[in-house]
């Protein structure tokens, strides 16, 4: 088996919840262990230590904010809680106790690998490459320059067409909205700067890089959700 994205341990009561994530999961390519109470959990940290915890914070019988106050206390592991949609206490407690992120229920799976990825990027930071190639594109970083196919000459980009294009590729077929992007490529959110920069800087990209920029390669659109770069 080759290296995956990272191991994910789902901690929930409810079976269905865990079924449908470790599935989800696996398809994006991490590898995934459960439990359904605490005593699972603390037993699966121990055994074999994930990168991210995925926790209910409802875990019947037990409180997932007393299981979370213990991880705290043992381990740095990254922690999700997921939560219900009425429970700010929680959020906000959950938070205070050390959770690196929450996800509301009812949720998407992939709203949960959205969230679990860029977890991961802000607590494992990937070694920088100097460079990406791919089957007719190089991004360099050091140079910061971009080829296409056998050409010698590097395509023009700007600064931020640059930063986002290298951002995709980091990440490939990772699915990224708008506000993402804002937050990550341009340090800002859609409360300050309009979502459709994104859309226009995508646009621009595959004019300077797309052989049919109607039909990309490289860049696609997830209707509904937001952009990823295909590998």
């Amino acid at each position: 088996m080759g290296p995956t994205r990272g191991r994910i341990l789902v901690v929930d009561d409810e079976d269905d919840i865990r079924a449908l994530l470790t599935r989800y999961l696996e398809m994006e390519g991490y590898e995934v262990a459960q439990a359904a109470d605490a005593t699972g959990a603390y037993q699966a940290l121990a055994d074999d230590p994930p990168d991210l915890v995925l926790l209910d914070v409802m875990l019947s019988p037990d409180d997932g904010l007393e299981v979370l106050a213990r991880i705290r206390k043992e381990s740095e592991v990254a922690v999700i809680l997921l939560t219900g949609r009425g429970a700010e206490a929680d959020r906000v407690v959950g938070l205070k106790l050390g959770a690196d992120d929450y996800v509301v229920k009812p949720f998407s799976p992939a709203e949960v690998e959205a969230r679990i990825s860029s977890v991961l990027r802000r607590v494992k930071p990937a070694p920088a490459a100097t460079s990406l190639t791919f089957d007719g594109l190089t991004i360099g970083l050091a140079s910061r320059e971009v080829r296409v196919g056998d050409s010698d000459e590097p395509v023009t980009l700007t600064a931020k067409e640059f930063d986002l294009l290298y951002f995709l590729a980091t990440s490939p077929r990772q699915v990224f909205s708008r506000e993402q992007l804002l937050d990550n490529v341009w340090n800002s959110s859609s409360e300050w700067q309009s979502p459709g920069t994104v859309t226009e800087h995508i646009r621009r990209l595959r004019n300077r890089i797309e052989a049919d920029p109607d039909h990309p390669r490289w860049i696609t659109t997830v209707w509904g959700v937001g952009y990823r770069f295909n590998p």
